[in-house]
Parts: structure tokens; C-alpha cells; sequence
């Protein structure tokens, strides 16, 4: 059986009547750029989140870029962040201008490690963004102690972490901003680009809708600021508030799915994912580890299974990044080495999953 890593397509077949509709809609009534569509969304994803203000923009990358120029926060400046995501979370620090200064994760949930704050603080610091990796959110409260006891702004990129919870609070709400993406892959996905920013600041939510659309203030064609084209489109908009109200529904399914592997793969010898006692995780990723990882996923591919690793190269052995971390970071370099994402989307099938814990089961004896 063929089991893909993801299926976008089948996420869509479950909407089509609906996108469809809501997408002719749009296209129809002339007005594709800044409409209702943008502004309902705004509000409905806010309301999810738990804030008082969500500011929609052009991707989840910009998010972060918008939020750190809007809070002052450039050339000459730092932001401690980890070098084991996805690379977008520095280049957002480096569009900024900012430098971001790279320290190790928990080796049990990937996340930033609180323990090593202390020794990245420099008189550059200005920022601290912990990334809730592959779903699981970071340990936040030593986040905030930290960056409070030394006036730091917590910047929270929640990328892959639509509904997580730390603590019972939603990813997003903890720090002064949460910044999503929407790429298609994501637990909330649109049709293309998108991202958005969560805040309870009202200030900090006008200056960056004002940011992201050049700068404009209330009146049109009145700049307060130098600022950048990134804006939510109405199609993707009128996309996502669909997929919005059946987003609850589509993370239990993925809870679901871990608790299949959780069981059946509890025997396979495999470093399965960790869910602290004070997190909601909502598995963007269904990440092992597995010291034999590269026959692993071989063997899985020769069974028609697809697999991907997130990420086989930490930022600060990126060749754009040569030289940022701050120190050695072993656990990174160990978990980079050893990660596999097996496929976790809300469409698998029940046979789909049985063939991946089929092979998995039988790669004890053949790798």
C-alpha cells in the first residue's frame, strides 16, 4: 500500500463543495486584496487563539519579521533562538537585521532549552523566540522569568503549532506575539501562503497591519512608516475560515494517529514523541528517532512508505549560518542526525497506518 507523507489532496476532496463555493464567491465579486474575507478571518482566528488581536500577512516567515521590526528590534541587536527548526526562523531574524544567536534544545520534546538562556545573554540582546517545534510547545514560564528579569521581548513562532497548549494557555497568548504560518502544509493550511500574528497589544497589532501594508496609516496613501507589501489574499482568507471551523476536529484526528503509533510502535525500538505533563501537543509532525534513521526510511520507501526528516541540517551548519551558534549544541547535532517523521495527516486511513506499523515492525529484523 501506498502511504504518502501528506495528502494535500485528499484535505481538499473533504472541502471541495465548500472552497469551491467560497472561492467563486470571491472571484466574483471583484475585491481580492484587504476585503471581508481578511477581516472575518482576523477576528475568527483571534477568538480561536484566545487574544484580542490577530494581524493577518503574507506568510508565517514575515510574521516574525513584522512583529520584530515593529517592536524596534534590528541592526546590531540580537534574538536567542534555536538552530534546530526550519531555517525560516532566522532568516526572519536576519530580514529584521537582527542577529540570531542559536543555543541547544530539549532532547525530549526538540524545543529551546531554558537552561541555556543564561549563557547566550549578551548587552545585544533584545529578544527571545522559543519555537514550538513539530507541535509541542516550549517550557514558557523560565522563558518568561528570563526575559522579564532582563527586559527581553518573548516572541513566540508557532509555526507548527496551531492550538498547543502550555499550561492550558494557547500557543500564541504567552509571549508578547505569536506568529503563524498558514503554508499549506501546516494544522491550519491554506492553498498557498499565509500567516498571521496574535497579540493582546493593541498598539503593537496597529503597527504591524500598518507595517505590512506599506506603512499606510488609517487614510489611504498616508505612510507613517517604511513598510513592506505582505498581505493575506481574499481567496486564501475565504479558505482558511473554512478550514478554521474544522480545525479542533482535524487536531484530535492527528492526536489520534500518535496514540495508534504510541501503542503499536511501543515495541519497535524506536524513540517515540514525548508530551510533558504540562503541554497539549498537536503533532504537526509525528517525529522518532532511530540511530539506524537512514536504513530506517530506506526501507520504509522500498515498503511504499514515504517519510521526511525534520530537519537534517541545523541552522548553524547551514552554510548561510556558519558560525551563529553560541557554543557547541550536542543535542542538536545528536537529534538531527536520528529524527524521522513518519506520515501523521487528519486523512490517513486506518489501513494505511496498520501497512506504516507493519513496517516499522518489520524493519527490527531487516535494517
Amino acid at each position: 500500500m501506498d502511504v504518502p507523507y501528506v495528502d494535500l489532496a485528499a484535505a481538499y476532496r473533504g472541502l471541495k463543495d465548500e472552497i469551491d463555493e467560497a472561492v467563486s464567491r470571491v472571484l466574483a465579486s471583484g475585491h481580492y486584496v484587504l476585503g471581508e474575507n481578511v477581516s472575518a478571518f482576523e477576528e475568527e482566528f483571534a477568538r480561536w487563539v484566545g487574544t484580542a488581536h490577530s494581524v493577518s500577512v503574507g506568510s508565517g516567515t514575515d510574521a516574525i519579521y513584522l512583529t520584530l521590526k515593529a517592536l524596534g528590534i534590528g541592526a546590531g541587536d540580537e534574538v536567542i533562538t534555536v538552530s534546530h527548526t526550519a531555517v525560516n526562523s532566522a532568516l526572519s531574524v536576519s530580514k529584521a537585521g537582527a542577529a540570531p544567536v542559536l543555543v541547544d534544545i530539549d532532547p525530549e520534546n526538540y524545543c529551546l532549552d531554558p537552561a541555556q538562556l543564561e549563557a547566550a545573554l549578551t548587552d545585544r540582546t533584545r529578544a527571545v523566540m522559543p519555537v514550538h517545534l513539530y507541535g509541542h510547545p516550549c517550557d514558557m514560564d523560565p522563558i518568561i522569568e528570563f526575559a522579564e528579569r532582563h527586559g527581553l521581548q518573548v516572541i513566540e513562532d508557532c509555526a507548527q503549532a496551531h492550538g498547543a497548549r502550555y499550561k492550558g494557555r494557547s500557543a500564541g497568548t504567552v509571549g508578547a506575539a505569536g506568529c503563524f504560518s498558514f503554508y499549506p502544509t501546516k494544522n491550519l493550511g491554506a492553498c498557498g501562503d499565509g500567516g498571521a500574528v496574535t497579540t493582546d497589544d493593541t498598539e503593537l497589532a496597529a503597527k504591524i497591519r500598518s507595517l505590512s501594508n506599506c506603512g499606510q496609516g488609517k487614510e489611504r496613501y498616508h505612510n507613517i512608516y517604511r513598510g513592506e507589501v505582505s498581505r493575506l489574499d481574499e481567496l486564501q482568507a475565504a479558505i482558511l475560515r473554512i478550514k478554521l471551523k474544522r480545525l479542533d476536529e482535524a487536531t484530535g484526528k492527528r492526536r489520534w494517529v500518535a496514540a495508534f503509533y504510541r501503542e503499536r510502535l511501543a515495541e519497535s525500538g524506536l524513540i517515540l514523541p514525548a508530551e510533558k505533563e504540562w503541554a497539549r501537543h498537536v503533532y504537526h509532525l509525528y517525529v522518532v528517532r532511530s540511530k539506524e534513521r537512514d536504513r530506517l526510511q530506506q526501507f520504509l520507501a522500498e515498503k511504499s512508505i514515504q517519510t521526511l526528516i525534520h530537519y537534517p541540517v541545523p541552522v548553524h551548519l547551514q552554510p548561510a549560518y556558519a558560525g551563529e551558534a553560541h557554543g557547541p549544541l550536542p543535542e542538536t547535532e545528536a537529534a538531527v542526525g536520528e529524527v524521522l517523521s513518519l506520515p501523521c495527516f487528519p486523512e490517513i486511513s486506518s489501513a494505511q497506518l496498520e501497512a506504516v506499523a507493519s513496517a516499522v515492525a518489520l524493519s527490527a529484523g531487516n535494517i
